[in-house]
């Protein structure tokens, strides 16, 4: 969905990455306008974003060109659906804490109708002064959106939580500002990417998935408002930002024993791992190598815990959905696995459209109706799968 992005750059090292920040935006269909504050323009030039985002940039309170009143700072607001500020130096949250409108930046959040949201950079001593940490909590009481900044190597060479944000981190969250939130107050528990059973310490049985289609759902459950723990295995993809929690295994046990600890208090459950149905029984200590015999390993397999059926059986489970991932006979076995594992829904798909693939031809299957949808984005695939777990959940 296209929106008006209102962008404001504020005067600090981090304004680099607001550049890609624009061409991201650019990329998903918004429309971006570039406000800066003077001491942004000294760290990037106004030029560039106006080349970036397409239109004209304003630097401050006088500059009203493009708006032909002398308003700009009640115009602009207006038009918006959202006002992002990245970055967001320690200085501007000062100002807008506290009602300061000295600059255009500033005019912009005093007179605004649409939400606002802050990424803020800054030295880590900065961060966790306690002015700014005083700060940080009354503009969250004010209503306005903190996208917390990362730890790591700062332009000053010190160390510590203060970085902003990656471009692609704020443009992967920003649209949960105007998403419904249909799964507000639930919690979603979720597993993902391929398992990894071991014949030798460098050797193992696993599969093609990539974990894409997890990523996808544990971002649309996210946007729709739900606390998303995530459970992984290997992965050829990027984890989302803004989830409760994340934890990386390597083995179908080892997946089980962390949905196990974890399944308690979910109100739902997405079991979208392509978990290894057996694992080797007679796994080798040492790398197995070749004597030039020419005989070759007996390797014996033994089944692997089923995750999703042992969380269906529990006493009270949550809302469990499963995928079927299957070469052939895709709507009879799916129909036959969701009720072999007693679960309200599953969502089916054809194996060679799906793992390793960045799209999806999916079939969710629940007790009610079985709905099929044309080839598409795994990220579409999952709002649709999202958007049927909420109205079940209701």
């Amino acid at each position: 969905m296209s929106k008006h992005i209102l962008l404001g750059i504020s005067g600090g090292i981090a304004a680099y990455k607001s550049c890609e920040l624009v061409r991201l935006l650019k990329k998903q269909g918004h429309d971006v306008t570039v406000v800066m504050s003077r001491s942004a323009a000294k760290f990037i030039s106004p030029l560039t974003f106006q080349t970036l985002s397409g239109n004209p940039v304003l630097t401050d309170t006088h500059d009203d060109e493009s708006s032909g009143n002398g308003i700009a700072h009640i115009n602009l607001t207006r038009e918006a659906d959202v006002f992002l500020i990245a970055p967001a130096t320690a200085n501007t949250l000062a100002k807008i804490t506290n009602g300061v409108a000295d600059n255009l930046l500033t005019n912009l959040a005093a007179a605004r109708k649409c939400p606002l949201a802050v990424a803020p950079a800054m030295n880590v001593e900065m961060w966790f002064n306690p002015a700014n940490q005083r700060n940080i909590r009354q503009l969250v009481s004010d209503g306005i959106i903190i996208f917390q900044p990362n730890s790591g190597e700062q332009a000053c060479g010190e160390i510590g939580m203060g970085r902003m944000p990656e471009a692609v981190e704020l443009a992967d969250l920003l649209p949960d500002i105007w998403s419904a939130k249909p799964l507000k107050g639930r919690k979603i528990l979720l597993t993902a990417g391929a398992t990894f059973e071991a014949i030798d310490p460098v050797r193992g049985i696993t599969n093609l998935s990539s974990g894409q289609m997890g990523m996808a759902l544990a971002r649309a459950c996210r946007s729709s408002g739900a606390e998303v723990s995530l459970i992984y295995g290997q992965i050829q993809t990027v984890i989302p930002t803004g989830l409760y929690s994340s934890e990386q295994v390597v083995s179908a046990e080892a997946m089980y024993q962390a949905v196990h600890r974890q399944i308690h208090q979910q109100d739902a459950f997405i079991s979208v791992a392509a978990v290894a149905d057996y694992k080797v029984k007679n796994s080798s200590e040492h790398k197995l190598k070749k004597d030039g015999s020419g005989k070759t390993p007996i390797i014996e397999l033994t089944e692997n815990p089923d995750i999703l059926t042992s969380v269906a059986a529990l006493p009270n489970p949550p809302f469990c959905v499963g995928f079927a991932a299957e070469s052939e006979k895709i709507l009879e076995y799916g129909r036959a696995k969701r009720i072999r594992k007693n679960i309200p829904m599953l969502v089916a798909n054809q194996v060679s459209t799906a793992i390793g693939k960045p799209t999806n031809q999916i079939t969710i299957i629940d007790a009610e109706q079985e709905t099929s949808f044309p080839e598409t984005s795994k990220q579409q695939a999952a709002e649709v799968i999202v958007a049927r777990l909420a109205e079940l959940l209701q």
